[in-house]
């Protein structure tokens, strides 16, 4: 484990934040270096939690784990979408994906999936606050669709960063 303190130069070690990403996020960067390692625990976790209870035939454990889950489910959409923007504008360049994806026999470039995965969990969030209005900051951009373009999926990447960092500045220690 390191030792290090996240900046927003370096919010985990060894990487260096992009321009990109520094504009976006500034001083919020070091913030989601300290939410990569939580964010990923927290998902191995629940599933291992999930999977023993379904194998031990455990219904009501498995049904309170789900409801406690989805409670949840906001507020780690929201985590893990800035996670995963702040790596795509630190590490990613290029386009997204197109919608629906077809495997090809040559695989996408890391970045592009990268760029695409950021996109998809974003499009979960603006999905979830559109269904239970849970928006903190409005103009839920629209769903993405098969042949959204790039600019739609800017879009619920940019709202997702509106939520956060609107959250960080509300409640600064949650």
């Amino acid at each position: 484990m390191s030792s290090q303190q996240p900046s927003p130069d370096e919010p985990r070690p060894g990487w260096t934040a992009s321009e990109a990403a520094r504009a976006v996020y500034g001083e919020h960067l070091a913030r989601i270096g300290h939410l990569i390692p939580a964010v990923l625990y927290m998902y191995v976790m629940d599933r291992h939690g999930l999977a023993a209870a379904h194998n031990a035939g455990r219904q009501d454990v498995v049904d309170a784990q789900v409801v406690s889950i989805a409670m949840e489910c906001r507020d780690d959409l929201l985590e893990a979408a800035v996670v995963l923007d702040a790596l795509a504008l630190c590490r990613g360049h290029g386009s997204y994906l197109p919608r629906p994806y077809q495997e090809a026999i040559i695989p996408a470039p890391r970045d592009v999936e990268l760029r695409t995965d950021a996109s998809d969990v974003a499009d979960e969030l603006a999905r979830h606050d559109l269904r239970y209005g849970t928006s903190t900051t409005g103009d839920i951009p629209a769903p993405l669709e098969d042949g959204c373009t790039d600019s739609d999926r800017d879009a619920v990447r940019v709202y997702a960063r509106r939520e956060w960092i609107t959250r960080q500045e509300r409640w600064p220690g949650i």
